[in-house]
């Protein structure tokens, strides 16, 4: 008799690791993977615990933490190490001599950042909605989840994949590493101890680690054989090359070069299927010129809301400018363009919408 399951587990595997011919090795049609987007955060306050949990039972593949450290070493899960958007920490007097000002990456941030607390402290700490103007229903989860740790997030997966009889994969970003890297916290070490503490440092784990900047991937390939994703964004370019652009890295040469330390990119998702402010263009050749070098094709974020959408997918409304930009426009769209373009997983705030639409648009091929 045929293990469905692990037929299953074996094929997620073997997507994260970045392996082709999946169907061919296990006779399971492989599907692009559904990556919750710091949880469901379209609908909890992000980088939560409550948002990991509703992602992973909206059918998410794979969760995404992103990673910033405390001053004692610690991996927490913020979108950033500045942390007055996304906690209580302004709130609290005894924290108030904190408050300070920093150039991160070029930009100069007043706030509150991990670096200077203690996981102790942070712990004291309590999550909030991010974007609260978009996403007003989530702010009734204000105050009521403290800020994970990475180890967390790794127990939350392992007890969920056992709970639901598939792997959960994880999909952590290191952010801001050269800064860290610059106050006596460097990032790779760490993360790859960690790793293989939980057994998950080599290539067929379900993990991916991702960054923005290329010497973290580098370095971290040298410690752990877990797959590895570039990420590129429309513009800019590595914050450690300050003379390389992000647009020479989609190129033929560029995506080779990426080869030679990656499995994948995550390039922002207008790199794969643009468009002109009103509606989708046709995809570009990136996908499957990534393809011919080997690589992984993960974009980033598709959100439901009409914010986040070109003007011809947003929902009609009446209502005020805030209430337009809440509205949930036709997102299905999104993510049907961006599977058609042959990507093998992507990142939304929506898994759910996502895990329902991946359904679909594989019955109908």
């Amino acid at each position: 008799m045929i293990d469905r399951r692990q037929l299953a587990l074996t094929a997620l595997a073997l997507a994260a690791s970045g392996a082709t011919g999946v169907r061919a090795a296990t006779g399971v049609r492989p599907r692009p993977l559904i990556i919750a987007h710091r949880g469901a955060s379209g609908d909890r306050p992000e980088h939560t615990l409550t948002a990991y949990r509703l992602a992973i039972a909206q059918g998410a593949d794979f969760i995404e933490p992103d990673l910033v450290l405390s001053r004692d070493g610690h991996f927490v899960c913020r979108h950033e190490n500045e942390i007055s958007g996304t906690t209580d920490v302004a709130a609290r007097p005894g924290f108030a001599d904190r408050k300070t000002t920093k150039v991160i990456e070029g930009e100069t941030l007043t706030g509150w950042f991990t670096e200077d607390f203690t996981l102790a402290e942070l712990k004291t700490l309590r999550c909030r909605e991010r974007l609260p103007q978009i996403r007003p229903a989530n702010t009734a989860y204000d105050g009521q989840d403290p800020i994970p740790t990475f180890e967390e997030v790794i127990a939350l997966a392992r007890a969920e994949s056992r709970r639901t009889g598939r792997t959960i994969g994880l999909y952590p970003e290191m952010k801001h590493p050269r800064h860290f890297a610059r106050i006596g916290l460097s990032m790779e070490p760490r993360l790859a101890d960690r790793l293989r503490v939980h057994g998950l440092g080599g290539a067929s784990a379900a993990v991916f680690i991702q960054c923005f900047e290329v010497g973290p991937l580098k370095a971290i390939s040298q410690l752990v054989e877990t797959p590895r994703i570039q990420l590129i964004s429309d513009e800019g370019g590595p914050a450690d090359l300050p003379k390389v652009r992000y647009s020479e890295m989609t190129g033929a040469s560029g995506l080779k070069a990426i080869s030679a330390y990656a499995q994948g990119i995550g390039p922002e998702k207008g790199l794969v299927v643009p468009n002109d402010g009103a509606r989708l263009l046709p995809p570009t050749r990136l996908v499957p010129m990534a393809h011919a070098m080997g690589l992984k094709v993960h974009p980033w974020t598709v959100r439901k809301e009409n914010y986040f959408l070109p003007t011809g997918l947003q929902a009609p409304t009446q209502g005020s400018e805030a209430e337009r930009m809440q509205a949930q426009g036709q997102v299905g769209v999104m993510f049907r363009a961006l599977l058609d373009a042959g990507v093998d997983g992507l990142f939304t705030d929506d898994p759910g919408k996502g895990v329902q639409v991946r359904k679909r648009w594989m019955a109908a091929g």
